[in-house]
């Protein structure tokens, strides 16, 4: 089953276990899934949604709801930081599992191998075949300063 049909299927789910807390996170999901879709077709794309762009979609919401946590942390609004990191465990829960600090050494050390990278200026190379590999495994803030210790 792709990643959209369980999203669309746990929705129903949400609305007949009256799950408000969910049910409101997976409409904002649907709602940025057809964001991008629409904002797909205004440049004259085909518009066909894959699972690695809804991914990337979760991803970017998830680091959102990260920062608005801490920011709502630091203002002492404890209440808003906790419905954040809710949302957050929801949307986590259909992305793939993340890559230990190991595995993504590992995934790194094969992407510069891969694109044999050999200095900072192929970084962007070894990035983009992580991408291609790990979106939604692994967090490329993190990764990006590996990828320079390792080739720098």
């Amino acid at each position: 089953m792709d990643l959209r049909t369980r999203i669309g299927t746990s929705l129903k789910d949400a609305m007949k276990a009256k799950d408000a807390d969910r049910l409101s996170t997976l409409r904002l999901i649907n709602a940025a899934i057809k964001d991008r879709e629409i904002n797909a077709r205004g440049t004259g794309d085909e518009v066909v949604t894959t699972d690695a762009d809804i991914l990337a979609i979760l991803g970017k919401m998830v680091k959102q709801r990260q920062e608005s946590a801490r920011a709502y942390d630091e203002g002492g609004r404890l209440e808003l930081a906790e419905k954040e990191r809710t949302e957050i465990g929801i949307i986590e829960d259909y992305l793939p599992k993340q890559l230990s600090d190991d595995e993504a050494d590992a995934a790194v050390s094969a992407a510069i191998a891969e694109t044999g990278a050999e200095s900072i200026r192929d970084m962007g190379k070894v990035m983009g075949v992580l991408k291609g590999k790990y979106t939604g495994q692994m967090d490329f803030g993190r990764v990006g300063p590996m990828v320079k210790a390792k080739l720098g």
